[in-house]
């Protein structure tokens, strides 16, 4: 069974560096420190532009940033390539349908993060 992850590891990872939320939330460009904390706290999913940055600070891939919610993205992925591969495969498959097929055969048999 796999290992149950947290939606974020963003909170640990200010820590082991010491930042505060307040010195965090002013390299975001945030006003307050309320935000960080809704991120700390799970209340929010930061944006693209905000999980980038986060990966700056930290020098820490965003899919272990937000090792939670990666998990959770990456299984929805899975389970809609695995029915685009039965559409796909439902009739005749050309060369373009074969490599469109083989693409999302690497999506279904990647283990998870």
């Amino acid at each position: 069974m796999p290992q149950s992850l947290l939606p974020n590891y963003l909170r640990t990872y200010r820590k082991r560096v010491g930042f505060t939320q307040a010195e965090v939330a002013f390299l975001l460009g945030s006003e307050t420190a309320g935000q960080v904390s809704r991120y700390e706290h799970f209340r929010r999913v930061p944006s693209l532009q905000t999980a980038l940055a986060y990966e700056a600070i930290f020098r820490t891939p965003v899919r272990a940033l937000l090792g939670g919610e990666y998990r959770k993205v990456e299984s929805k992925l899975r389970r809609r390539a695995e029915r685009l591969i039965a559409r796909l495969t439902r009739g005749q498959a050309d060369q373009s349908t074969l490599r469109k097929v083989s693409a999302l055969r690497t999506i279904t048999a990647a283990a998870p993060a």
